[in-house]
């Protein structure tokens, strides 16, 4: 391992979780901007609507592609005869925000502020389907002193890790050979394995307070990777080097 100039973050599960994730709530989060554009709406049969076109593409994402969340709300929405009185831009932050209010994992604020005071610019690269724009909003209010470079949405991409194409283009708008970056994420499959690809070093968060799977059904990745399962352990290698 050698000192990174760069370190890019995933989001989920790695900076910010989402607990609490309600999808009734986001939908009547998105009642107080609407209006039936037909018959007088239904709770109950937005609700389905919702479950069955969330369900219904977001298979795609498992196929290496995301699609936007503008886009789904707009077929929600028009599937079910719904108008709303905001833009798209805005409806996918309230429904967002009502569906999980989200929270900090333990340490990352600190994390942040240390590679802040060393120099180490950083960045982030999310698999999700809500906007960059979205997510920045997000990210700058759990995480007010980050100095991201860029926040890349795989929603604004088209493609999702470990597609090798998010990566090269995170490190074209680094500007820097993969050997001088380090990217942090909980995914094995998405995250370790889509860095060590493009010859990026992965670090493998590994924290699992917030991790359904039991660790002792992971196997290790075959890559040269840092294995961590707090943000203080990437301080400490930090440290070393």
């Amino acid at each position: 391992m050698t000192l990174p100039k760069m370190i890019v973050f995933d989001y989920g599960n790695t900076l910010l979780c989402e607990p609490d994730w309600d999808l009734m709530r986001g939908v009547q989060g998105l009642l107080a901007y609407a209006e039936p554009a037909g018959e007088q709406l239904c709770l109950p049969a937005l609700f389905s609507a919702f479950e069955k076109i969330f369900k219904d593409m977001g298979g795609i994402h498992h196929l290496g592609y995301e699609l936007h969340a503008h886009q789904l709300l707009r077929l929600v929405c028009e599937y079910s005869g719904l108008e709303l009185t905001i833009s798209y831009a805005r409806a996918e932050t309230v429904f967002w925000d009502n569906l999980t209010p989200g929270a900090l994992m333990p340490g990352a604020d600190k994390m942040l502020d240390y590679i802040n005071s060393r120099g180490i610019r950083s960045g982030v690269i999310s698999n999700i389907a809500l906007s960059g724009e979205a997510l920045s909003i997000r990210l700058n209010r759990f995480l007010p002193q980050n100095r991201f470079e860029f926040v890349m949405a795989s929603s604004d991409y088209a493609v999702c890790k470990p597609n090798r194409l998010l990566f090269e283009t995170a490190l074209k708008k680094a500007g820097l050979p993969a050997g001088e970056v380090w990217y942090c994420g909980d995914s094995l499959k998405a995250d370790v394995g889509g860095a060590s690809r493009v010859g990026i070093f992965p670090v493998w968060y590994d924290d699992r307070s917030v991790d359904e799977q039991p660790q002792s059904t992971k196997a290790e990745p075959e890559c040269e990777h840092l294995h961590i399962h707090k943000w203080d352990e990437l301080i400490a290698a930090l440290e070393v080097l």
